[in-house]
């Protein structure tokens, strides 16, 4: 085999494992990013991106200002009979608006703007497990298909929800914790744009109202990104349709929409949403889990994009200051850390997600919560903060709410 060696190796060119590249290359380290397909390549995504997610690509250089980022003022929010919208909410830490980006170029823009910064991609290169230290038993290396070998003095892995990094390494999911399935096309539509990001609150299978949202995200090309978010904390979880559901959803919606099969610009495609850190820990022998390898989905609403990016400059910055003049003693003492930073940002909120879908997950709850919550717009303002992970430090007393709930909450 031959090698080739770097400071790091970044399994995964998406949105974690492209920000993690990023901020360890813009240190100065040598970054080599692994990504199995080649760009430009789709990935299932409702598209939509809060504030939390700007803010991150802001921190990164990204110019959200060029053609094909579509900005949004908000969450319109229909259910029980009410059509509302709900301005992103005004904060220090984050911007004022969301976005919209098709991850047809999104996660390219994100690759090669670590490439930009000095990290070396190599496209077309899929991973097939690790290489171990035959006495420690630390991964050093990774293989790939074709038969080569790429060593590094960490690797992470950032190759989402079906790692084979982490499987390689004995990280199997935990069953404790939710799991999402999210379903998606696009169609050609007047609803390519829109100030919002709109969402449905009762999604029915019959007269079965079940736990998770419906979408409607304009583009702005033309095109609407339309689909479902469903959770597997209702009985009928395991016999759904999804792709059907979403069929039958949007016969339902106005005609004039136009969410037929003759304006559906491609296939109905499905994915599975890993919540709530359910593969830990995130890290072990040498190997760092972030993005969705690690589960670092918002259990509330299912936004991963914005964690993603978070956890890499997370474990960037960890990762930076193990390799700085340490031995390998110190080295490993310094990346040991990396879980309970994360448990330390995410835990206590991840964990009061993991509380809100098992509720709304019986019959009756979502119910009751949609036909007496939608009426009260300070409620549904409070709402739009606690699902989103939007809050001050120091902000009104919602925030010192929410952020007491999340510290007092056992970390996930």
């Amino acid at each position: 085999m031959s090698t080739v060696d770097a400071d790091v190796i970044v399994v995964g060119a998406g949105p974690a494992g492209s920000a993690t590249a990023f901020y360890l290359a813009r240190a100065g380290y040598d970054v080599l990013l692994l990504e199995k397909t080649r760009f430009p390549r789709e990935k299932v995504c409702g598209d939509g991106l809060t504030p939390r997610a700007v803010r991150q690509l802001l921190n990164m250089g990204i110019d959200i200002d060029a053609p094909g980022w579509i900005r949004n003022k908000g969450l319109r929010v229909v259910g029980g009979g009410l059509r509302f919208e709900l301005d992103w909410p005004q904060l220090e830490r984050f911007p004022d608006f969301g976005l919209v980006r098709t991850r047809q170029d999104f996660d390219e823009i994100m690759a090669a703007n670590a490439v930009k910064n000095g990290a070396r991609l190599m496209e077309g290169t899929t991973v097939t497990g690790p290489v171990l230290d035959d006495r420690s038993g630390h991964i050093v290396g990774v293989t790939t298909k074709d038969g080569r070998e790429y060593r590094g003095r960490v690797v992470v892995a950032a190759d989402g929800n079906s790692t084979r990094l982490a499987l390689g390494m004995g990280l199997h999911k935990r069953e404790d914790r939710p799991m999402g399935v999210a379903v998606r096309t696009y169609f050609e539509s007047p609803r390519h744009d829109d100030d919002y990001l709109e969402t449905w609150l009762e999604l029915r299978d019959g007269d079965t109202l079940l736990p998770g949202y419906g979408w409607v995200f304009g583009v702005g090309d033309g095109t609407a990104n339309v689909g479902l978010g469903l959770l597997n904390t209702s009985a009928q979880f395991k016999n759904i349709d999804y792709r059907d559901l979403l069929r039958r959803w949007c016969r339902s919606m106005p005609e004039e929409w136009g969410f037929t099969e003759e304006n559906m610009t491609g296939p109905i495609r499905g994915a599975a949403l890993p919540m709530a850190f359910n593969r830990q820990p995130h890290y072990t022998r040498g190997l760092v889990l972030v993005g969705d390898s690690g589960g670092s989905i918002n259990p509330f609403n299912g936004e991963g994009i914005a964690y993603a990016m978070e956890t890499g400059e997370i474990a960037a910055e960890i990762i930076a200051k193990a390799l700085k003049g340490t031995t390998p003693a110190q080295r490993e003492r310094i990346l040991r850390t990396y879980p309970q930073v994360l448990k330390d940002a995410y835990g206590g909120y991840f964990t009061l997600g993991r509380w809100f879908v098992e509720a709304i997950g019986k019959p009756g709850v979502m119910s009751v919560g949609t036909r007496h919550g939608l009426p009260h717009p300070r409620l549904m303002r409070f709402a739009l903060k606690l699902l989103g992970n939007l809050t001050d430090r120091r902000g009104d007393a919602s925030d010192m709410i929410i952020n007491a709930l999340s510290k007092v909450a056992p970390p996930a």
